[in-house]
């Protein structure tokens, strides 16, 4: 008998086809054995409906859906805590299943507890959807592998959480110098198409000189009223310019992670955020039981930094050709010389996750600290650059007042 059927690959790839066999379950033996995880399957000739319920979802394949950082925690915390209360994983998925409310990510569980009736692994089961990063993955293979799945839940939801709260904080130290600066073009605008224009028709109708610094003020503000479109048009090429480049060109990206580490007072959090995040994840994956080499892969991956992540690389294929961590990292002068000497005492003292662990939290703290002096260092700057740009155009339009009381006495 001939079976249709909808499956995905090892690399999380859509196949169709058929397959002969006696009956539906030899025909999934027969697939699974082919490394294929099967999706839906029928006797040929059979139901004309979409070969997976799963594609009837309007909103896209599910397959490929991003799932939230936030979404993870919240899914990760639910099934550790089940678990240490002692209630088995296939309960927990069905407990899941049915409370989950949003439409997409209650078909992701149902398919994942459907996997592990068929006798497949979690882990196995979440490498179907991209929402999974492999880093989560890894820890919970490693917990099925030692018996600690609820432990694997526990730590994948503290990265997770650790995650949000140091990309929350690299975020709100990027957004401020931002809204400062967008503050100031604003201010300028404001002054220049709806105040200044009233002063030129005044002085216009009177007859007076008008100083240089008023002209070149005024020049400004003609410019902005009569080729705002050409601005924005000009703004938006260039904008559009650097994100093709940046997303189409190594190198720029590569020139532009370096860069950013250099820029004074912003530089030093890009890096400390890098570091915390790859020694938090290389200290949860090695004490997960994850190879070292495997852990470092998996950390490299998730550092947001294009440098530090080629650095990282750097140092990995130094210690998969048998030179220690930390001889890889003092040849890099993006690792501190304390993180370098720390895992040195975690490599030769056996506590290699400790170590990381420590340094995962100073390099937190650093951020914060990072944080607030930008913070304290942009206010009194801003503040200048604000009361320069009034100022300004203030004088440019208190100046050409002398000369009309010189026109005035003359008059008289």
């Amino acid at each position: 008998m001939k079976y249709k059927y909808t499956a995905m690959n090892a690399r999380n790839q859509k196949k169709e086809g058929a397959v002969e066999a006696e009956t539906q379950s030899q025909a999934i033996s027969i697939l699974r054995e082919k490394g294929l995880i099967v999706q839906d399957i029928n006797e040929a000739g059979g139901s004309d409906e979409p070969t997976s319920i799963w594609q009837m979802d309007m909103g896209g394949d599910i397959h490929n859906k991003k799932i939230k950082e936030k979404r993870l925690l919240q899914l990760f915390n639910q099934l550790g805590m089940m678990m240490k209360a002692g209630i088995n994983l296939s309960l927990s998925m069905q407990i899941m299943i049915d409370s989950e409310k949003e439409v997409s990510m209650k078909k992701i569980l149902k398919e994942i507890n459907e996997n592990l009736y068929n006798g497949l692994t979690l882990s196995q089961a979440m490498r179907n959807f991209a929402g999974f990063p492999p880093i989560y993955i890894s820890i919970v293979e490693a917990g099925e592998a030692n018996g600690r799945l609820d432990t694997s839940f526990e730590q994948s939801a503290l990265i997770c959480k650790k995650n949000m709260a140091l990309a929350g904080k690299v975020k709100s130290a990027m957004m401020y110098p931002l809204f400062l600066v967008v503050l100031v073009i604003a201010l300028l605008v404001i002054l220049c198409v709806f105040v200044l224009p009233t002063f030129k028709d005044t002085y216009a109708s009177m007859g007076a000189e008008l100083p240089g610094l008023t002209l070149a003020v005024m020049g400004l503000s003609d410019i902005l009223i009569g080729y705002w479109w050409l601005i924005l048009l000009i703004a938006g090429g260039l904008w559009f310019a650097f994100t093709t480049l940046k997303k189409n060109s190594a190198e720029f990206a590569m020139l532009l992670a370096r860069l950013m580490l250099k820029i004074p007072l912003v530089g030093p959090i890009v890096r400390q955020s890098a570091l915390a995040r790859f020694c938090r994840l290389m200290s949860t994956l090695t004490d997960a039981g994850i190879p070292i080499h495997r852990a470092m892969a998996l950390s490299r991956d998730v550092v947001p930094n294009l440098f530090v992540r080629a650095r990282i690389q750097d140092v990995l294929s130094d210690v998969q050709i048998g030179v220690t961590i930390h001889d890889a990292m003092a040849k890099h002068p993006v690792f501190d010389p304390i993180l370098v000497s720390m895992i040195r005492v975690g490599e030769e003292s056996g506590m290699l996750g400790d170590s990381l662990f420590k340094m995962a939290e100073m390099f937190e703290t650093q951020v914060d600290e990072s944080t607030e002096r930008l913070t304290d260092a942009m206010t009194p700057v801003m503040t200048v650059v604000i009361g320069v740009v009034v100022g300004t155009v203030v004088v440019s339009m208190i100046l050409p007042m002398f000369g009309v009381y010189s026109v005035i006495d003359a008059n008289t």
